[in-house]
């Protein structure tokens, strides 16, 4: 068994798509939308096969993001490499994405940073 994808609801569908084809190499298929609904989507596809399915529609709720709270909290990435964590992290920082924490090396061993994305989601790069 595996997770086939994950899906988040987002305010601006073009804008979610676009990061994660700028930072994360990802590709996109052609948006689906449902005219009744006004519901619009596009599964992303990030190199190792991982999909995301990002969802927009008129009527969705947009509550506020805490980083402390129940229920999902990020998506995380697995870079390869310290360095790429390091060089990923501050690309981010210098394009205007807040870094929360790190990059560094939590009490349980892994080496990580984590990033408000775009709609303050959060991200978490680890090596």
């Amino acid at each position: 068994m595996k997770i086939d994808h994950i899906a988040m609801y987002v305010n601006d569908l073009e804008k979610a798509k676009e990061f994660f084809i700028q930072y994360f190499g990802a590709t996109s298929n052609q948006m689906y939308h449902n005219t009744k609904t006004g519901f619009q989507s596009y599964f992303i596809v990030i190199d190792d096969g991982s999909r995301i399915e990002l969802m927009t529609r008129p009527d969705v709720a947009d509550k506020q993001k805490e980083l402390l709270q129940t229920g999902y909290i990020h998506i995380a990435f697995s870079l390869g490499s310290r360095e790429a964590v390091d060089s990923l992290t501050e690309r981010l920082r210098n394009d205007g994405y807040a870094v929360v924490s790190g990059p560094r090396v939590t009490g349980d061993g892994y080496y990580e940073s984590c990033i408000r994305g775009f709609e303050d989601n959060l991200i978490e790069l680890t090596e």
